[in-house]
């Protein structure tokens, strides 16, 4: 619209003053209505209108001239036919200089006013063709209008036929059309040219508008040129008019290069453009007619009628109309008789519908207006499709057909003019609705309908840019952004809005939904038309024609479940999109030739990479080294795009959307576990974000910020590849496998680069070691980049994550060549010295949990902090134990190598329990230290016991750190602590106390002197063993140990009846020794219960590995049983030696013939029972069991007789 228009409300006019004898009515007020509408009470029947208006460019608004009676019309005035601000188009339009109604006016409305179409406005129009269609069942004249769907929107604009087909035959465009014309409705078609009347009533009606606007009421002779031009041009339509249909049928190349340019002729060529609410029907209408201030009232609308013709109906209802649409109240009528001025009359808006002659029912109106709305909704279905609303000259019948649908039957869809501008308002509705974020997704369903509807219209090779931002917007109604919650992203869109239609309807049957609508039914009538109106009568019946424009299932919102849907559907759009983009450059000579079909091969190999972690580094540097020179911004295309250029900036877009959806899909993969897969996608992402580097003369932190996340899930595939090892075909058949869709994203994105920049990353190697380093790569790659721009500030969980993968990924290279040392350890036979292979692996191992700890601890992370200690322990063991094989078994020492190991191991136990602080901070992490801290304590105590480096130390010192190894080994030893660990630990604290006491029970027997010190062994020994036995008996699993145990301490108990010298004391340990025996029953019981389960086991089941492994434990009961028997014996053969010595000389003890005659009974029973070499292990056990029980009798002092 040009600059010199007003928008708004216009300001009242300046006074003017009266002259040459013509009385001016006074000055009114401003045109424009307020914005409240008026309903108007006509004739008994409410009809509502409400008019705003939107934009107006006319003048402001001044009186008209009244011309004095006698004035004769058929004079020019001086100004005729000269350009009229204050009558705008209207002066010039009436005799025909400028086509009363263009072809593409609404189209013009629609662009400027795109808010209103496809949404809140039912029609746009020019106000002659609305009331043209209201005056149809009134009317024999003809009407031929083409209609055009945008969302819930119509656009109705005049299709002149005679002036199409005067076209036709100049040019070929219409002859499709013509024939059909010609064939179906008018057989004997001919331009029919208008009467002389007609031109004669045209130019009276011109002149007094002219003098109504000319201060000077004397009439000046016209030169006869202007009346040749008159002549000329009613009887001319061609040459001199070719504005009216837009010379250019193909849209001009500024459309094509911009799509936001509105074409050649689509211009709002209106005076204004009102919204004009009809009862409930919103209509966005373009008028020129002249509005005058008039006398005491606002505004009035200017009339000329011979008074020699009454007013008739189809007058009345375009005078009413008229002002109803610009909110006019008033009406002045000049009647002439023969071009005489007769007089003036002043007729208000709300009567004219009863003026005589002129009787018409507005309730009718308002039933004709809601009925053909209705039947254009329900006809005209189809986004994009021309349709030709056509009523014959005298005929009753309306027919409508699909113009789209019949063009496509010829040879080229683009003979329809219309389809240019049909495709660019599509595409603009739908720029409008992607721009409202507010209500944006409540519309996707509208805006992807017309965009797949404006994408189908166009020719690919001409509209390439609107074809490629068309489907670059396609592809952004999908949300990629939160992979995670589709779920929710997902549910507003299926609240689309009524009113739009997709392009599956095609297949629908149009006019058979409704049965007022009749197809061939009768032999007039042909079959091509889409719904035919058998009698205009029936317009005037309330509701006759309902609209079925309800919501249709399938112009929903495609609702994707899934993720990999959702973004396949993306890529299909980018694809299109990027095609486009491509087949517009020109420079294709200049590339190599590529077939899109043919897959390119992915067996790439850089020679850098097969040297390992080697090769990385280098891969590494030269990735870092390009990264700073993006901050610079340098641009390299292979295809010879231009920067800056709309291709080159639709392809950015496009590519960078292809990298997006390929990381969600990578995203996606991972969570189902197919890591193959996810590589590909992961690989096809980098390689469009490495493309994307090399087009982008500008790298935005946003965009780098995803090529740090895309790197982060690159390693976090590849370490799940690494710890997947052993379904490695699987994922390898996955990574190769291609789409057709994907090549040809490839194949666009090879035109620009050649995309190896990231081929370090998603390489699927077969090598764990080379996996784990790629992973770790590709961490510290994510990392650099967001130090590099200073997005580690903007982004801190971003960069706490990839910290978090760094300290992971170190900690599993650590704990691989960790184990890969500890294998070569284990290996090692014939060499007792540590070998440099295994050093060279500390050391790589020690270094990665060095920098694993400082990442944890850069973020206060303390927990994994303190695994990473934990696992550094474990190598500081297993360096240990790597030492400790030097020399000959038997002559074996504790080194002090592996001490000084054992003690580094120590000190990082300890510091992992530091960074915990509490064991409330990670219980389970804080007991798995306190056990291997303890461990390393007991191991390093049991190492120094059984090898003890008595070449370099005192025994006594030796036993002293032993001691305190143990001691502390207990202290981090919790067997109170209920938890899976419970027993273990019980079993550890009663083996330390078990070796504690062999330890003081070997210092006793190996000591001589120091009285003091052996009794503190003895106490110490006789503290130990009974806390060992207590721990033991907790467990159900360790009878041999308790066994064993208990028979130290007999041993013990022997030991120390030799040193003493009375018989009174003798018996007592003797009797202490033999309780100690009776408490052996639970052992035995325990050992009882295992062979038998032993023994049923095989019926059930044969398994050979547990007859080996119960022949082991077998070995040991048969061995303590062996001890446990002779020792038994020597007690009860001490015992009844020393009571019968007693006897003989004290008198008589009752108690002590009882316990005598006890013992002496299970002794004869014990030596039969040993004599016996046939005894199963399970009878000699249960013979024992049974003495015991007897013994325990006995010395309870009961009767001993044998059952």
């Amino acid at each position: 619209m040009g600059d010199s228009k007003e928008v708004g409300t216009e300001a009242p006019p300046a006074g003017t003053s009266a002259r040459g004898g013509l009385s001016l009515l006074s000055q009114g007020e401003s045109e424009e209505p307020p914005a409240q509408g008026s309903a108007l009470f006509l004739g008994g029947n409410e009809v509502k209108s409400r008019a705003v208006v939107k934009y107006s460019s006319a003048p402001p608004r001044t009186a008209f001239a009244r011309l004095q009676e006698k004035t004769d019309l058929k004079l020019p005035p001086a100004n005729w036919l000269r350009e009229s601000a204050k009558l705008g188009p209207a002066g010039t339009t009436i005799l025909g200089n400028s086509r009363k109604s263009k072809p593409f006016s609404s189209f013009g409305m629609a662009y400027d006013f795109i808010d209103s179409v496809g949404n809140d406005v039912d029609v746009v129009s020019d106000s002659e063709n609305i009331k043209k269609l209201l005056k149809i069942p009134y009317s024999k004249s003809h009407v031929s209008m083409a209609v055009h769907r945008i969302g819930r929107t119509l656009l109705l604009d005049e299709l002149d036929i005679q002036e199409l087909f005067m076209r036709s035959s100049q040019t070929g465009d219409w002859t499709w059309l013509k024939e059909f014309y010609q064939r179906l409705i008018d057989q004997k078609w001919q331009r029919k040219k208008k009467s002389k009347e007609h031109w004669y009533q045209k130019a009276i009606l011109s002149k007094f508008l002219y003098y109504s606007i000319n201060g000077d009421g004397a009439a000046q002779p016209v030169p006869s040129a202007a009346e040749q031009q008159e002549s000329s041009s009613a009887d001319q339509t061609n040459d001199s008019d070719g504005a009216s249909w837009p010379a250019p049928f193909e849209m001009p190349s500024s459309v094509s290069e911009d799509p936001g340019a509105s074409s050649q002729g689509l211009k709002n060529d209106f005076a204004r453009n009102i919204l004009w609410t009809f009862e409930d029907i919103h209509m966005l209408v373009g008028s020129n007619m002249p509005i005058f201030g008039g006398g005491r009232y606002p505004a009035v609308s200017l009339r000329l009628r011979d008074n020699n013709k009454p007013i008739n109906v189809l007058t009345g209802i375009d005078y009413w109309l008229d002002n109803l649409i610009c909110n006019v109240p008033e009406l002045v009528m000049c009647f002439h008789v023969n071009g005489i001025v007769q007089k003036y009359e002043m007729i208000k808006t709300e009567e004219i519908p009863n003026l005589e002659n002129s009787n018409f029912s507005t309730k009718v109106i308002k039933d004709i207006a809601q009925n053909i709305l209705s039947f254009l909704k329900s006809n005209c279905t189809k986004e994009g499709h021309t349709y030709w609303l056509f009523k014959a000259s005298g005929s009753d019948i309306v027919k409508l057909y699909d113009l789209t649908t019949l063009c496509e039957e010829t040879e080229d869809k683009y003979q329809n003019p219309f389809t240019m501008p049909v495709a660019i308002l599509l595409y603009k509705v739908a720029c409008n609705m992607m721009m409202k974020k507010n209500q944006n997704k409540k519309h996707y369903g509208t805006v992807r309908t017309l965009l797949l509807n404006c994408v189908k219209l166009l020719d690919k090779s001409r509209h390439p840019q609107i074809i490629a931002s068309a489907n670059y917007m396609l592809s952004e109604l999908f949300q990629l952004d939160e992979p995670k919650k589709e779920e929710s992203s997902e549910s507003p869109l299926n609240e689309n809005s009524d009113e739009s239609y997709s392009e599956e309807e095609e297949e629908m049957p149009d006019s058979d939904e409704n049965g007022s609508y009749s197809t061939c039914s009768d032999p007039s009538d042909d079959n091509k038309a889409v719904a035919i109106i058998k009698s205009v009568g029936e317009l005037s019946v309330p509701e006759k024609y309902k609209s079925i424009h309800q919501i249709r299932p399938s112009c929903a919102f495609p609702v994707c479940h899934d993720t990999e849907e959702r973004c396949r559907l993306v890529l299909s759009y980018v694809l299109e999109g990027l095609k486009s983009v491509d087949s517009s450059i020109k420079k294709e000579s200049d590339l190599p030739a590529a077939d899109p079909n043919t897959p390119i091969p992915l067996k790439y190999e850089d020679e850098s990479t097969r040297g390992g972690p080697e090769g990385l580094e280098k891969q590494m540097a030269l990735f870092l080294d390009k990264m700073g020179s993006l901050q610079k911004g340098n641009y390299s295309s292979q295809s010879g795009m231009i920067p800056g250029s709309w291709q080159h900036k639709m392809k950015l877009q496009l590519i960078l959307k292809s990298s997006k959806a390929y990381y969600v899909l990578s995203d996606a993969a991972m969570s189902l576990q197919k890591y193959g897969r996810a590589l590909r996608y992961i690989k096809l992402a980098l390689q469009s974000h490495d493309t994307y580097c090399c087009l982008c003369t500008n790298m935005l932190s946003e965009v780098l910020l995803f090529l740090s996340q895309y790197l982060t899930l690159c390693g976090d595939i590849q370490l799940m590849l690494a710890q997947n090892a052993n379904n490695r075909a699987a994922h390898l058949e996955e990574f190769n496998y291609q789409t057709k869709e994907d090549q040809e994203i490839l194949h666009s994105l090879h035109r620009e680069s050649n995309c190896q920049g990231f081929a370090w990353a998603t390489d699927l190697s077969t090598d764990l070691e080379s996996q784990l380093s790629v992973s770790c790569k590709c961490y510290e790659a994510a990392n650099e980049i967001l130090q590099f721009s200073d997005l580690k500030s903007q982004n801190p969980e971003q960069y706490i994550q990839v910290l978090k993968r760094m300290g992971n990924i170190r900690n599993e290279i650590g704990v691989f060549y960790m184990n890969q040392a500890a294998a070569l350890q284990s290996e090692r036979v014939v060499s007792k010295t540590v070998s440099t292979a295994e050093q060279q692996l500390w050391k790589k191992s020690f270094s990665c949990f060095e920098k694993g700890i400082h990442n944890f601890e850069s973020i206060d992370d303390a927990t994994n902090a303190a695994l990473l200690l934990c696992n550094t322990g474990r190598l500081m063991r297993i360096c240990a134990q790597a030492h400790c094989g030097a020399g000959d078994e038997l002559k074996r020492e504790f080194s002090p190598e592996e001490g000084l190991y054992y003690n580094k191991a120590v000190d990082y136990y300890l510091k992992a329990l530091r960074s915990l602080g509490t064991r409330d901070t990670h219980p389970a992490v804080w007991d798995s230290v306190n056990w291997e801290l303890s461990t390393t304590y007991f191991t390093m105590a049991t190492l120094q016991q059984d090898y003890a480096p008595l070449s370099r130390k005192a025994q006594e010192q030796i036993e002293k750190e032993v001691s305190e190894a143990m001691m502390k080994s207990l202290k981090y030893c919790d067997v109170d602590l209920v938890s899976a660990r419970q027993p273990l630990c019980q079993y550890r604290a009663a083996t330390i106390h078990h070796r504690l006491a062999s330890m003081y029970h070997s210092c006793l027997r190996n000591q001589v002197g120091d009285e003091h010190l052996r009794k503190q062994h003895r106490v110490l020994a006789d503290l130990h063993y009974s806390k060992a036995v207590k721990l033991f008996q907790l467990l159900k699993d360790a009878p041999c140990e308790l066994l064993r145990v208990q028979l130290e301490r007999v041993a013990f108990a022997e030991f120390q009846m030799t040193s003493q010298n009375s018989n009174i004391g003798k018996l007592k340990t003797l009797s202490g020794a033999l309780d100690i025996m009776v408490r052996t029953k639970h052992a035995f019981q325990l050992t009882r219960k295992e062979l038998v389960e032993e023994f049923d086991q095989p019926k059930s089941e044969e398994t050979p590995p547990a007859a080996d492994s119960s022949s082991l434990n077998r070995e040991e009961v048969i061995k303590l049983l062996g001890i446990f028997e002779s020792r038994l014996s020597f007690l009860l053969l001490q015992s009844i030696k020393l009571l019968s010595s007693t006897k003989k000389k004290t008198s008589s003890n009752l108690e002590e013939d009882v316990v005598l005659k006890t013992n002496k009974q299970i002794y004869s029973q014990l030596l039969r029972a040993t004599a016996n070499k046939n005894a199963s292990l399970l009878e000699r056990i249960d013979v024992l069991v049974h003495l015991l029980d007897q013994l325990a009798r006995g010395s309870g002092g009961g009767g001993g007789a044998l059952q």
